[in-house]
Formats: structure tokens, C-alpha cells, sequence
């Protein structure tokens, strides 16, 4: 199969036991095994019955459910970064396949438009000032096609591995008939789950959180009756920003030492783990770094929780 590029309105790409991978504006495709993955390549003035008509799909064949006709299939909308989404696809599909003939069928929609004004958002929301002049309704309404689309196409529930789109979580998935997963509340209900033993008697259950968007995190934390323990504006002034820093200047070594530095002021501040919540230092440190092993991916959380969503609706199905 060759390589092609979308330079038209919209296109969808179906590939049965593929998964089609997105690199900007280029699918290629690469062997998983899955019943049906579809990724989406949208637009702002795209709609569902645009995507289909391009895709040669007519009603006879697509079904009630013409793009995900299977009771387990999730949607997902792609965030700020198409790495750490395609890193959420991947697991995804590792944790949902057991072998060859099994895994999660989802359909994945892009917008580069999109990424681009979340971009933007999560930059200026270092600066409250100038993140409360914007107007986020645009990216609201932006989101709201995505999830029209995903719930038309027949997904049971739908994921958004970006944590800046969460703070728009309630505005996105009013009025949805399909759930919308909150990772804030995947992280918190898996913890509670964990039956997590404070580290000195008589003290409260501590979770660290190492994000620029902590606030997606702290109520769904406090509903679950723990103490939420966020870096504090030195830390974030001396470790955080210049880690990030120090990647978009390749010095991966540097931004992994400032990593370090951050985590171990939250641990010696008495929490159990920590939420590492801040999309560019997810995936810095090695998988042997014993650091790692006092964190949680909340991409992980989401995952499991989107596949068990999925699994269930297909029994209750």
C-alpha cells in the first residue's frame, strides 16, 4: 500500500487488521491487529456526512453504526500533540489485543486546526492573564463536531488523551448519549481501587501531581478523599518550565535532571505516587529510572478504563 497525503477537504481511511497511522498529513500504515480502526483527518468545516460520501461508504453498508458496527468500538479525539496520541493508540492497542484476532476497534479524528489553537491555549495558560482574555468557545464548538461525529459513527464512549481539552470536559460532553471519559476521574477511581496505605499512621492519603493543568486533577482526587500535593511556584520556576525548556532545545539529558529535581521534591513532601501529568516529561526518563517506579501515567488510567467502558458495553450488548 503506498503512502498518500490529504490535500483535500477530508478523507477516511479503513483498514481491517491495520492500524493507519498518522504523521501529519500523511497515513501510513502499520501492521496491528484490530478488528476495524478508522483515523479521521478533519477539518473545521468538516461533518460526518462529508467523511462518509469521500469515503465511497453508502447507507447499505455502513449500518446503524457505519463506521464502528461492533458494540465495543471508542472514539477518540487527538490533543494538542499527535505523538502522545498516537502514544495513547498504542496503548490502546497493546493492553486491548491479546492476540491476532482480538483488540478495541476505534476511530481516531484529527484536526491539525484544532491542535493548533489547543497550542496556543496551553501556552498562554502559563500567563492567567493573558489564558482569561481568549475566547474559548471556538474550541468548544471545535470539539463538540468532533464528538457529534465520533458518537454518529457509532462509538459506546469516547476518549481525549489531551489534558488541557479536559478543562472543557463538561461544555464538550453535555448532551452526549455515549460517556466521555474524564481522565481526571479514570486516575482517581483507579487509586481509590489500589487501596493505598498512607506512608506514616495517621496521615492522610498524599498524591503528588507534576502538571501544568493540576486543576483537571484536584476535585476528581478530593472526591476520592485524598490530599493533592502540587509543586510549588519555585519548583515550577526552576524545574518544570526550564525541563520543557531545555527539550525544545533537544537537551534531553538536562530536562530529564530537572525531572528528577521536581519528583523528588513532591516525594519527600509525603505523597504515595505521583500523577506525571505534563504531556512533553510523560515518556522522558527511562523505563529503568527507579523515579518512574513512584509515578503513574495517567494515559495508562485512561486506557484501561476506556477498554473495561467498551468490554462492558459489549456484554450489556
Amino acid at each position: 500500500m503506498s503512502f498518500r497525503a490529504l490535500d483535500y477537504p477530508s478523507k477516511v481511511f479503513c483498514n481491517f487488521r491495520k492500524h493507519a497511522t498518522l504523521y501529519g498529513n500523511i497515513i501510513v500504515p502499520v501492521r496491528v491487529a484490530l478488528p476495524l480502526s478508522v483515523v479521521l483527518q478533519t477539518y473545521q468545516n468538516e461533518n460526518l456526512r462529508d467523511s462518509t460520501q469521500s469515503s465511497g461508504l453508502d447507507a447499505s453498508s455502513r449500518g446503524s453504526g457505519f463506521l464502528l458496527n461492533q458494540q465495543k468500538g471508542v472514539g477518540i479525539i487527538g490533543g494538542v500533540s499527535v505523538d502522545s496520541t498516537l502514544s495513547f493508540v498504542r496503548k490502546l492497542v497493546k493492553l486491548s489485543s491479546d492476540d491476532e484476532e482480538s483488540g478495541i476497534p476505534f476511530v481516531l479524528c484529527s484536526d491539525p486546526m484544532l491542535n493548533k489553537e489547543l497550542l496556543h491555549h496551553e501556552r498562554s495558560s502559563f500567563s492567567r492573564t493573558e489564558h482569561l482574555k481568549l475566547d474559548h468557545m471556538p474550541i468548544v464548538e471545535n470539539l463538540r463536531r468532533k464528538r457529534d461525529l465520533l458518537e454518529s459513527s457509532g462509538a459506546c464512549c469516547i476518549a481525549i488523551p489531551c489534558h488541557i481539552t479536559h478543562f472543557w470536559h463538561d461544555e464538550v460532553s453535555k448532551g452526549c448519549s455515549v460517556p466521555v471519559l474524564h481522565i481526571g476521574e479514570c486516575v482517581a477511581r483507579e487509586l481509590k481501587e489500589a487501596n493505598l496505605k498512607p506512608l506514616e499512621a495517621g496521615s492522610p492519603l498524599r498524591i503528588g501531581v507534576l502538571s501544568t493543568s493540576a486543576g483537571i486533577y484536584q476535585d476528581k482526587l478530593h472526591n476520592e478523599g485524598f490530599d493533592v500535593v502540587l509543586p510549588d511556584k519555585a519548583t515550577m520556576e526552576h524545574t518544570i518550565d526550564p525541563a520543557i525548556e531545555a527539550l525544545t532545545k533537544k537537551d534531553v539529558e538536562g530536562a530529564q535532571t530537572l525531572l528528577r529535581i521536581a519528583l523528588q521534591v513532591l516525594l519527600v513532601r509525603g505523597v504515595n505516587t505521583v500523577i506525571l501529568a505534563t504531556d512533553e516529561l510523560r515518556e522522558l526518563l527511562p523505563q529503568d529510572d527507579p523515579l518512574l517506579k513512584k509515578c503513574i501515567d495517567p494515559m495508562d488510567a485512561l486506557a484501561r478504563s476506556t477498554i473495561k467502558y467498551a468490554q462492558a458495553d459489549e456484554i450489556r450488548a
